[in-house]
């Protein structure tokens, strides 16, 4: 193997186990998202699906990096979990938790989605076309996730503001 080829291969590596470690986040931020919102349904129950779907990418990143012979950076894994923690932790204290948490999980999903279509171009010039399908199914779920949550930001905040107009409490 060429240096050349050596490097890309490292810079691939890194960028799965930084997907790993991301998607910990992930997990551990719906988990405490889902766990807090009573008042908003239809966002609970999506991202309960959407946490079925982030535990198989994880599962998938963990496929990928077994294959090439590596494991995942336990440091990094638990570093973003306690980051994703302390920030759910946070907006759930806001009184308008529901809208600061869409509006951040939004921003995530569109980030995991431009950390996906980096994978797949590292996978390319690795030349790891095996692991290119797996990313793309990651890909389309946070894309898809995204444009929902998109979708629905406007309810989630006239919902929000319903209720607080009359006298509730509609954080989450």
């Amino acid at each position: 193997m060429s240096s050349a080829d050596e490097n890309s291969h490292s810079i691939f590596v890194v960028g799965l186990r930084n997907a790993h470690a991301m998607e910990k986040e992930a997990i551990a931020l719906m988990e405490r998202q889902i766990s807090s919102i009573e008042t908003y349904p239809e966002m609970k129950a999506k991202l309960e699906s959407h946490l079925l779907e982030t535990r198989g990418q994880h599962e998938r990143l963990d496929r990928i990096l077994e294959s090439l012979g590596e494991d995942r950076s336990a440091f990094k894994d638990m570093a973003m979990n306690l980051s994703g923690n302390l920030s759910a932790l946070t907006a759930s204290m806001a009184d308008d938790a529901i809208l600061k948490t869409t509006f951040a999980n939004y921003a995530f999903e569109n980030f995991e989605a431009a950390a996906y279509r980096s994978l797949i171009k590292m996978a390319e010039l690795d030349n790891q076309p095996a692991a290119i399908p797996l990313l793309e199914q990651s890909l389309n779920e946070e894309r898809a996730m995204a444009r929902w949550i998109d979708e629905h930001v406007v309810d989630v905040t006239a919902r929000y503001v319903k209720i607080s107009q009359a006298g509730n409490d509609a954080s989450l």
